[in-house]
This record gives C-alpha cells, structure tokens and sequence, in this order.
C-alpha cells in the first residue's frame, strides 16, 4: 500500500508521535509551532503552548507526561490543567526539549538541545518514579531514542554525527556503560532523526533530508525504506488497530514551496509496532 496523508495540518517542526493505546488516537506536536496535536477517528484538536513542547508519553487514559522548553509536566487531556513533575534545563534558557520516549521499564527518557542547534548545547535524561537523571552529555540533537521489546537495549542518536547508538539496560532500564556504535550513516550521507522499534526488534528511522523511513534488523542491516513525499521526517510510530500503521511526521521549516511539508503520513506495513509503553509517575 502507497504512503497516504494521515493528517494534513502542516507542522514546521512536526516532532513526537505518540499512539495513545486506550484513546486509540495519535498525539504528536509542532515543536516550533508550540503546539500539541491529538487525533482520534475524525477529529482532530489541539492545545497551545507559550514555550516548546515536543514529546509526551502516556500515564493513563486522560494523562499524559509531557516535556517542554523548562520542565516534565503532567497534562490532563480532558481539562487541559499541566502541573510541574520536574524542571528540565530550566536554567538553561538557549535549550529546549527534543526527542522523547517512555521505556520498558516504565521511565521517559527525554533529550535536549539548542534552540538554535548550538553545538553541545543538549544532553539526554530519564525520568523513572520522579527522579530525573542526567544519562549522556553533551549531544548536539538528541533523537532516535527508543527500546528493542525484551528492554535490554536502548538506541539514540545525536544526528549531526550521523549514527545511531546503542546502550545496554539494566532490570530497572538504567543504562549500563557508555552507547556504543550500532549504524554507521556516514558513508551514505544520512543523518538519523527519530526512531521507534517494532515488535520484531527491527529499528524504523526517519532520515532528515532523505524523504524517507528506514528499517534496519536487530543486527543492524538495512532491510528496507519507505519513501514519504517529502524531505523533511521527523519521527516514526505505529498506530491503528492492529499496530501496523508505521506514522511519520515531517517539518516545513525551509520548506515554503513544498505542499507537503509538515503534513503527517501513514502507510500500512507487516509487522506490528509495539503498544506504547506506560510512563510510571
């Protein structure tokens, strides 16, 4: 089946997809708009933010956690209230939230960086039963964090070096050690935004640039790619019904002559993703 538009609500960041598994509905943002998005069936709403807001996972079936410019906040969907958890670099004033996804374990690992993609700018956090901790740093972009399904393994990437990490777990999702090498993009000139796993322990990831999503197996070969009809992904998921739903976002930024940009596209794949992970507060 061809790439269809999922949503066409253009996004100059479109950022964070997330499949809400009890709303059955899709949450996503627009980083740069300030913007969250939920669609569930036919209808779509959002809410507006005064900082940037890029990533959430789920809590229960009205709450959500939600990262933003300066803190972890828990968000009602249904009275829009958002209460502090923790502050994020909130004494930092030149960063902001990126990459962001709820582990096995029941953690958020969330990543920061540069407004203006300043060099070292960022780093990469969990938050697990209201700890928040320092993981890696510095990290230029912080993107494709994301778990194969048995929670040993957690994979990121800062994109500008143009790999995609990984890091041994331990049984309460803490890494052990330092992320080593998984995929090396360099050769093929590609730089890694976000990814998700699905159920199989294959690696999705959108490639800034490339038009496309990328399958690479649990051992790191490239399997496949789906072509999305423009430049700019951002983010996969796996949505629908059955989780074979792969989503991606995009982004307009630079974009003003493509009708396409920003839009968020799905095609149906194979294999199941796996259900959202539920964040433990």
């Amino acid at each position: 089946m061809s790439v269809q538009i999922f949503d066409p609500t253009p996004c100059q960041l479109g950022e964070g997809p997330l499949w809400h598994p009890t709303r059955n509905s899709l949450i996503w943002f627009d980083i740069l708009g300030r913007r969250m998005y939920e669609r569930a069936g036919d209808k779509v709403r959002h809410w507006q933010f005064d900082a940037y807001v890029s990533a959430a996972g789920w809590v229960d079936d009205t709450t959500v956690i939600l990262a933003s410019q300066t803190a972890l906040s828990r968000f009602d969907l249904s009275s829009g209230q958002s209460d502090v958890l923790v502050p994020l670099e909130a004494d930092k004033p030149v960063t902001r939230s990126n990459d962001g996804r709820a582990d096995p374990y029941g953690g958020f690992w969330i990543g920061t960086m540069g407004i203006d993609g300043e060099a070292d700018a960022g780093a990469i956090y969990r938050f697990y039963r209201g700890e928040l901790r320092q993981l890696f740093a510095p990290i230029t972009i912080s993107n494709s964090i994301s778990f194969a399904p048995d929670g040993g393994q957690a994979y990121l990437a800062d994109t500008p070096t143009q790999q995609i990490m990984r890091v041994a777990l331990d049984s309460d999702g803490w890494p052990l050690g330092d992320p080593e090498v998984w995929i090396d993009l360099r050769a093929e000139d590609l730089y890694p935004d976000g990814s998700e796993v699905d159920s199989a322990g294959n690696l999705w990831n959108a490639q800034w640039g490339a038009g496309r999503v990328a399958c690479y197996g649990a051992d790191g070969q490239f399997l496949r790619a789906v072509s999305v009809p423009t430049d700019q992904t951002t983010c996969p998921a796996f949505g629908g019904p059955d989780l074979k739903t792969l989503i991606a976002t995009t982004a307009a930024v630079d974009l003003d002559d493509d009708p396409d940009a920003g839009k968020t596209f799905a095609v149906e794949v194979e294999i199941a993703g796996q259900a959202a992970h539920r964040v433990l507060l």
